[in-house]
C-alpha cells in the first residue's frame, strides 16, 4: 500500500513538473486563479463528464474561448497530443 501511495503521489508530482515545463503554470495555478482558472476549478467544473479528459486535451492542444470568460486560451503547439491528454488527466484528479 505504501509503495502504491509514493508511485502516484510520483505521478502526479511528474505531471505538475509536466504543466510547468509546457507553459501551463504561466497563466494558472493549482487553487487560485491567475490569467486562466485554477486548475481544481477546471477538475470541478469537468467532474464526471464522460468526455472530460479528450476535451480537455483539445483545449489544450487548440486553445479555446468563452469557458472562464473573455480572456482567450491559446493554443499550444509545443504540446505533443500524448503530453495534453496526460495533462488533462492530471488536471481531472486535482478536485
Amino acid at each position: 500500500m505504501g509503495a502504491m501511495t509514493m508511485f502516484v503521489a510520483q505521478g502526479a508530482m511528474a505531471n505538475a513538473d509536466l504543466a510547468k515545463a509546457r507553459n501551463c503554470m504561466a497563466c494558472h495555478a493549482l487553487a487560485n486563479k491567475v490569467v486562466g482558472p485554477a486548475l481544481k476549478d477546471v477538475a470541478t467544473k469537468y467532474a464526471g463528464q464522460p468526455d472530460a479528459e479528450a476535451r480537455l486535451a483539445a483545449k489544450v492542444l487548440k486553445g479555446s474561448t468563452g469557458a472562464w470568460g473573455p480572456v482567450p486560451m491559446p493554443a499550444n503547439p509545443q504540446v505533443s497530443e500524448a503530453d495534453a491528454r496526460i495533462l488533462a488527466k492530471w488536471v481531472l484528479t486535482l478536485k
